[in-house]
């Protein structure tokens, strides 16, 4: 947890940020920038993108599969900070020009952090999304927390706070006391764009909806299979990431007969879902995927939810903007996939 002293001269207070270090920031923070996968995500979710003054480059350029730039494309039109993307630091000349009175970073260390805030004079903040293994995660909700406080924002950083553990206690609800079939994910992104073998143990929808996840008896995290084993395991339902979607009709094309050995593909229960790591987790798009495969696997415990409307219910909340159409433009929407044909028919 954070904590945070107001200083006896009262212009500024010292923060303790997601690293555990204490850092010095004016009292009233105007204007902000955010470095690093997922640091403007979350300031979108307060509805405090009028203090952002700057955006990295792969938020201005590459707006693909993020949600919270599809809400607010008027932030690709700001000044830029530096290039973006895992593991490269923002332009410290373009940060001094602008002169923001705090950069918030994700996923740098302490040096790190502290060699930014020395060479820029800039006072830095380090969030966290944690491990993201459920929904529920404490230091995604300290982050939100202490975004809030910082930014003037702690009635909103509430509300975003209840919000996902809301929709997280709705899904344990509904999916109490009833066994799941067996289930698996393919195509998820690793380093890059993978078929249907690039999957992951203890998958954060099925683990919130409590699916059998197949894959779960290798571990925890990515996994890389082979194809072989998929049939082994032979899942009741397949879903592919369509960020990867095109990968897995060209496999398919080429060995459709081993797919066809698949029960799943035989029974016409493969599906598409939206991808949701993008500069990492886009928790909208995570929650509104736990929905639709919940209305999948849990018919009768989900007759009252419209998976698209759901969808956009959650991106409304979190972004101020419905914007599921257009996630459905870039990839293809909520839908089953008919390999033979390659087509996602929504609303099946």
């Amino acid at each position: 947890m954070f904590l945070i002293f107001v200083s006896l001269s009262g212009f500024s207070e010292v923060v303790m940020d997601l690293l555990g270090r204490e850092v010095e920031i004016p009292s009233k923070v105007e204007r902000i920038v955010a470095a690093g996968p997922g640091a403007l995500r979350l300031i979108v979710y307060l509805n405090a993108t009028d203090m952002v003054v700057g955006v990295e480059d792969f938020e201005r350029l590459r707006p693909l599969g993020r949600p919270y730039i599809l809400a607010h494309p008027e932030l690709k039109e700001l000044p830029r900070i530096g290039p973006g993307g895992p593991g490269k630091l923002p332009d410290m000349e373009a940060l001094v020009v602008l002169n923001p009175d705090v950069l918030f970073m994700t996923y740098v260390d302490v040096k790190t952090a502290q060699d930014v805030q020395e060479k820029t004079g800039i006072p830095v903040i380090v969030l966290s999304y944690g491990d993201l293994g459920t929904f529920d995660d404490e230091e995604l909700f300290d982050s939100i927390e202490l975004l809030g406080k910082i930014l003037g924002k702690e009635e909103r950083a509430r509300e975003v706070i209840e919000f996902i553990k809301q929709i997280q206690e709705d899904l344990s609800r509904r999916t109490e006391n009833i066994e799941s079939p067996t289930v698996y994910v393919g195509g998820i992104g690793y380093r890059g764009v993978h078929g249907i073998e690039s999957t992951m143990a203890h998958y954060p929808p099925f683990v919130a909806l409590r699916a059998r996840n197949v894959v779960d008896e290798l571990g925890e995290g990515h996994k890389f299979i082979d194809l072989e084993k998929l049939l082994e395991w032979n899942p009741e339902y397949i879903f592919i990431d369509e960020n990867a979607l095109s990968m897995v009709l060209e496999d398919y094309r080429k060995r459709g007969e081993f797919y066809e050995l698949l029960d799943a593909v035989k029974e016409k229960r493969v599906f598409g879902i939206l991808p949701y790591n993008y500069y990492t987790t886009n928790i909208g798009t995570a929650l509104a995927d736990a929905y639709f495969i919940g209305k999948i696997l849990y018919p009768k415990r989900f007759e009252d939810i419209d998976p698209e409307k759901k969808a956009n219910e959650i991106y409304e909340f979190l972004l101020g903007k419905a914007v599921y159409e257009e996630m459905a433009k870039q990839f293809g929407g909520f839908g089953r996939i008919d390999l033979s044909s390659g087509k996602i028919l929504r609303g099946e």
